[in-house]
């Protein structure tokens, strides 16, 4: 392959230097215009709240679009920065972050602060902040429910619990134990192509003669058997996809935020940092390219769906599939959730609840000595009506 001359790349590369945008800071605190105290999003609403004197400051309209970003043209531009050291024409945030050791989420913090209490995992914690640069989320979801909604959803949550431990119980009177995240996540959209070749199963019946015994004497008698008569199919299917949602962390269950779902997407809004004010946020872990994988692991199902729907027949059978993706697109967002995490017995539980909606998901220790007694009760029971029936039956 030629090379360009040595001259020309010193070249470009001193004119990109000189042209690429600085990343953008997280801009984290705001005064408030009466009392100079520091202002927070007052969920459910558009405005900044002071918790001291109560003055409210309307957070301004942005004019910025919610748009897609090329996936594959943004992944172009990011290894070029990587191989530059410069971000180009990239839209990247820079922020403080610190990483827990124990569960090893990466939370957004301020200057200046080393201990603190993890979130995520609820452990005390010393670490040194580094600054990190990452892909600027597009839009959010702001808080729309506060932490006494949520905890209440919380504790009728945990009211619903069988076999709970008691002090179980008791954790639901710590609120302050509620803390409110913006968590990572990626959304792609794709229109997908799909050649598949399987089989196509269809039922048949046969009449089957057999042999049995009644009152002592041999007779023949039929039935009806059901068959399978496969054939060879294969064919293509179409398939456009919109905002495929991706949970970008690693720090949470992912079987619990996935039960969270469904988000109202539809009512995404421009990021602004006036909304992060008072909350915490998480540093996406797992990056744009591995997002697509999950994306793809998800799009799948749906595809293999489609795929026995166009095969038809009354069984299916899929030997294999090759999807083509194409005009694949993303956002990075930020979701809203209400974390409650504590330690019962050396092991680390997680509550989350939707603060758009108040779903309630989450991890949850079980009562051993209350299953146990319900067993023995249970089987006392059994046990009581089985010597009934006897004694009735005497």
């Amino acid at each position: 392959m030629a090379q360009e001359p040595l001259e020309e790349t010193i070249d470009q590369l001193e004119d990109e230097r000189v042209s690429s945008p600085k990343p953008e800071p997280v801009v984290k605190h705001f005064k408030c215009g009466s009392c100079a105290a520091k202002l927070e999003f007052k969920p459910g609403s558009n405005v900044q709240k002071c918790s001291y004197c109560s003055h409210e400051n309307p957070i301004p309209k942005s004019e910025d679009d919610i748009c897609e970003l090329d996936f594959k043209e943004y992944l172009a531009k990011l290894q070029k920065a990587e191989r530059l050291g410069e971000p180009g024409q990239l839209q990247l945030q820079e922020s403080l972050t610190v990483q827990c050791r124990e569960c090893a989420a990466e939370i957004s913090t301020e200057a200046n602060i080393t201990s603190q209490e993890c979130p995520y995992c609820g452990c005390n914690f010393v670490a040194t902040a580094v600054s990190k640069k990452q892909i600027k989320p597009r839009s959010l979801l702001p808080f729309k429910i506060n932490s006494k909604q949520a905890w209440e959803s919380f504790r009728n949550w945990i009211k619903r619990l069988w076999f709970a431990p008691n002090d179980l119980k008791k954790f639901a009177q710590q609120s302050e134990k509620l803390k409110g995240m913006y968590v990572p996540y990626w959304t792609y959209d794709a229109d997908t192509t799909s050649f598949y070749h399987g089989m196509r199963g269809d039922y048949y019946w046969v009449t089957q003669t057999y042999t049995t015994t009644q009152n002592g004497k041999s007779v023949t008698r039929t039935r009806q058997v059901r068959k399978i008569r496969w054939r060879p199919a294969s064919g293509t299917v179409w398939e456009s996809f919109d905002d495929v949602l991706v949970l970008a962390s690693e720090s949470l269950p992912r079987k619990y935020t996935e039960k969270l779902e469904p988000w109202d997407l539809q009512n995404l809004l421009p990021y602004k940092d006036e909304y992060l004010s008072g909350f915490r946020a998480e540093s996406y872990q797992i990056d744009l390219e591995n997002g697509f994988d999950y994306a793809r692991e998800i799009m799948d199902k749906e595809i293999r769906r489609l795929i026995r729907q166009d095969i038809g027949g009354d069984q299916q059978r899929i030997t294999s599939v090759k999807t083509q993706h194409d005009k694949v697109t993303f956002k990075h967002i930020l979701l809203p959730v209400w974390i409650s995490a504590y330690r019962y017995r050396e092991r680390v539980f997680r509550f989350l609840v939707n603060a758009r909606t108040g779903e309630v998901q989450g991890e949850r220790p079980w009562s051993w000595v209350k299953i146990l007694l319900a067993v023995l009760t249970g089987a006392a029971l059994v046990g009581l009506g089985v010597l009934i029936y006897f004694m009735s039956q005497q």
